[in-house]
């Protein structure tokens, strides 16, 4: 964390990269909302009880998140990971908030040997030491690209000879009919909603998961394991 009015401010105007802003609601830091104009960085007000809890020192209503890790940006990753002669493999999280999901999808990841996860600028869970430590540490070696939305990074893979393929349990497809030792991306979706309906309508193939109990879908770092390792069987086969 930056805490502090001036703090947060210098690391904004110095190019730090910064995950999300709290600002103690119905404070209007001036310099600081000048410093914020045309950055794509997630600000958001909240009671001044939530900021004590944070931090018991003098955030002066304003407390910067920092993320754990470096991102990295997915028009670097994809020119790379061809260059080494190998079929791009991303993984892309349209909406995923639970920490622990993330860490467990990122530890698959690392284990699969997926070149990037993609995750969006807002409304997604971040980097953070919780992550980090239920990864086992993976997130400190595989790729986590953040990207302003999931839908221009499925159109930047798709223009790049990626397949791009959702899961969705609505899907009429089975997630074994779609061949995958060609580049592919993997888009899942929220806890709650999944994936997105615009994200749906542009992705070049919806599969789904059998399942054949009364709960309407598997947790979403689950159904990751099984997509990513069928695109591990069918690459090894």
């Amino acid at each position: 964390m930056i805490f502090g009015t001036r703090a947060v401010i210098e690391a904004v105007q110095g190019g730090k990269e910064i995950d999300k802003i709290l600002i103690r609601r119905g404070e209007q830091p001036g310099e600081l909302l000048e410093a914020l104009k045309g950055r794509d960085i997630n600000v958001q007000r909240v009671p001044v009880e939530r900021l004590d809890r944070l931090t018991r020192k003098n955030h002066q209503g304003v407390i910067a998140f920092i993320p754990a890790v470096a991102y990295q940006r997915l028009e670097d990753i994809i020119p790379w990971v061809y260059e080494q002669a190998k079929n791009p493999f991303i993984l892309l999280l349209d909406g995923v908030t639970d920490v622990r999901n993330f860490g467990a999808i990122a530890r698959t990841c690392e284990c699969a040997g997926v070149d990037a996860i993609v995750i969006p600028s807002r409304g997604s869970v971040t980097v953070n030491a919780d992550a980090i430590k239920t990864s086992a540490g993976a997130l400190h070696t595989l790729p986590v690209c953040r990207e302003k939305s999931i839908t221009q990074a499925i159109r930047f893979l798709q223009a790049s000879g990626v397949k791009v393929i959702a899961a969705s349990e609505k899907a009429t497809t089975g997630y074994t009919s779609v061949a995958c030792d060609v580049p592919v991306a993997i888009v899942m979706g929220a806890e709650d909603e999944g994936v997105s309906a615009g994200n749906l309508r542009i992705c070049d193939h919806i599969v789904k998961i059998p399942q054949f109990g009364v709960i309407g879908s598997l947790n979403v770092s689950v159904a990751s394991s099984i997509l990513i390792y069928e695109v591990v069987r069918q690459r090894t086969a």
